[in-house]
């Protein structure tokens, strides 16, 4: 991710037509709106807080009004874009019943994203009271890790909350922003995001307000409330009853050691206790981050802090022990996001801050080929808007038709990637195997949203696909992608070469059998008897498990067929040169 800023200007024209924009930190916990007002990006209200809580009765409620009511629905953003599956973890945590199938989930006939929607609505009107007037666009945060699913879900919350969803920003990014502009500071930096329910970590390269995000990672089912259900579970078992008991434990012992609660005595290192196993899937991710940035942690010049979480003394010092460093807090945690995402807001309205953003691709993208091996045509952790082109050729004689599989992984077999989608290329010219020529694209836009285009070359037909998958990737499963791809990185190398060298067999073998039937007339009975053994040996090869022996075989095969081969090309030639005269022959060679 690149962002590039410059010094606010004085503009009288843009100022007397400039849009009422907004940006909107739409939180699991708490979510806020924010503006630029007088060249600086400003939350609205005089308590800008609204807890992501909503209660269906005779009206709908949002907020701090709806804290406490029964059947109140909270932490809506953990179910957004998500089937049963996915929460499988979580379910039995949630303080209210949720149904639904793999596809998607509700609670009771509620969606997540009408839940969200209601959350949106309140921030739009809270802003529009503040401006004056309509608000004709907004910014929208998502933590970094949510997947295509995730994202679309919230851009049709906004939409269905009346509002032009301008783009949607990762939260780190938006903190990025709001401090860059602020503290106009140098050097690497860490961005450490823990929220009610989600985690975020980024790795941030400034130099002359031009900022490059390294790597991104993060868990998006993590965060302060799994931190409330573990004090609730410690001290009373029955979780639901007690989870809003033990928040304001866990707020009080921000300022205080120790803390009475239910006739026990509570203190920090309770609370350390009780965090660490949270604390260390936060760590894992961290140390990750690290890695894929090519880099350690005395390599960076800070850690910045966002999220209400962070505001524990708890979670500070172990962001300490994990970085090595004291973390900066000098922008409010719950604030920072909405701020950033005001300021992007704004730019995009043609404000007069320029920043250039470019967020990154969470996980590697690619198409399913031949044998089950996958080519990945975008890469994990490449900047976004993002393309990638490459031309395929087809397998089988005469085929018609290209079956595009759209994959989402690290692992180098189909099986072992996440299927995003599939669609079909369709009136391919019959060919021999190996001409038709089909060129495949990868878009990825700034909001993250996939497109895969397909042209077959010589026709010029076009299929394409918006990928929107039916549901979301789970923490879980980013997790195992992940770590599955640095454990069985060797081994996945070694079935990938199998596999392409198996498939490249089985191609010469059937080419080179129709080339000794067409062009038997050809053949002296040296070359076929040598061709024939060397074919042999190659199906041999082929049915065992090295691709350096295969590798080797097809070789073998190319050079006893090499005579064979100058025959069909010296005739082919003659063929087009045959009735030409020298200087149209040597026009037609190029020469």
């Amino acid at each position: 991710m690149l962002l590039q800023i410059s010094e606010p200007g004085e503009s009288p024209i843009k100022e007397a037509c400039k849009l009422r924009v907004v940006g909107i930190d739409l939180g699991t916990t708490n979510s806020l709106v924010a503006h630029v007002e007088d060249g600086g990006p400003k939350c609205i209200g005089d308590d800008p807080i609204v807890p992501s809580v909503v209660w269906y009765g005779e009206r709908v409620v949002v907020g701090r009004e709806a804290e406490g009511k029964p059947g109140a629905i909270a932490s809506a953003k953990r179910l957004i874009g998500r089937g049963l599956k996915d929460i499988e973890s979580v379910r039995s945590m949630l303080p209210y019943e949720v149904s639904g199938d793999d596809r998607a989930v509700t609670i009771g006939n509620i969606s997540p994203v009408e839940v969200s929607a209601e959350i949106l609505k309140a921030l739009k009107v809270r802003a529009e009271a503040a401006l004056g007037g309509p608000i004709e666009g907004a910014v929208i945060t998502v933590p970094a890790y949510f997947d295509d699913a995730q994202r679309q879900a919230t851009r049709d919350a906004g939409r269905l909350a009346g509002l032009e969803v301008m783009r949607l920003m990762a939260e780190p990014t938006a903190a990025a922003v709001a401090y860059g502009l602020d503290r106009g500071s140098k050097g690497v930096y860490a961005v450490f995001d823990l929220g009610g329910g989600t985690f975020d970590i980024s790795i941030l390269k400034l130099v002359d307000g031009v900022f490059e995000v390294r790597a991104t990672g993060g868990d998006s089912a993590l965060g302060g409330d799994d931190l409330d259900r573990a004090i609730a579970r410690e001290y009373v078992g029955e979780v639901a009853a007690a989870v809003g008991e033990a928040r304001k434990v866990k707020e009080a012992l921000t300022d205080r050691e120790s803390v009475e609660w239910r006739g026990k005595t509570i203190t920090r290192a309770d609370l350390r206790r009780i965090a660490q196993p949270l604390l260390d899937r936060c760590g894992k991710a961290c140390r990750r981050v690290i890695k894929d940035a090519e880099m350690k942690r005395e390599d960076l010049d800070g850690v910045i802090l966002v999220g209400g979480s962070t505001r524990s003394p708890v979670v500070r010092e172990f962001v300490a022990e994990v970085f090595g460093r004291e973390p900066l807090h000098d922008l409010d945690p719950d604030q920072v996001v909405a701020l950033g995402a005001a300021v992007q807001a704004d730019v995009l309205a043609g404000g007069e801050h320029k920043v250039v953003l470019l967020d990154v691709v969470p996980l590697s993208l690619g198409v399913e080929m031949m044998g089950g091996v996958v080519e990945k045509l975008i890469h994990r952790n490449t900047t976004i808007p993002a393309g990638a082109t490459q031309t395929f050729t087809t397998y089988a004689d005469h085929q018609t038709g290209f079956d595009i599989h759209v994959l989402q992984g690290e692992r180098e077999t189909a099986d072992a990637c996440r299927s995003l989608a599939r669609f079909v290329l369709r009136g391919v010219p019959p060919m021999i195997a190996g001409m038709a020529r089909v060129e495949i694209t990868f878009l990825v836009d700034a909001d993250g949203l996939l497109k895969v285009m397909a042209k077959e070359l010589t026709t010029g037909k076009e299929a394409s696909i918006e990928v929107k998958p039916s549901y979301g990737l789970s923490d879980e499963e980013v997790e195992r992608m992940l770590i599955e791809s640095f454990e069985h990185a060797e081994d996945d190398l070694a079935k990938r070469n199998l596999v392409v060298e198996r498939v490249e067999a089985e191609r010469i073998l059937a080419a080179t059998r129709a080339a000794f039937v067409s062009d038997a007339a050809l053949l002296t009975d040296d070359v076929r008897a040598a061709g024939e053994a060397a074919m042999a040996h190659l199906e041999k090869v082929a049915a065992g498990s090295d691709h350096l022996a295969i590798r080797a075989a097809i070789e073998a095969l190319d050079h006893a067929t090499k005579p064979f081969a100058q025959v069909r090309m010296n005739r082919a030639v003659d063929a087009q040169l045959r009735g030409k005269t020298l200087d149209e022959a040597l026009e037609k060679a190029g020469g």
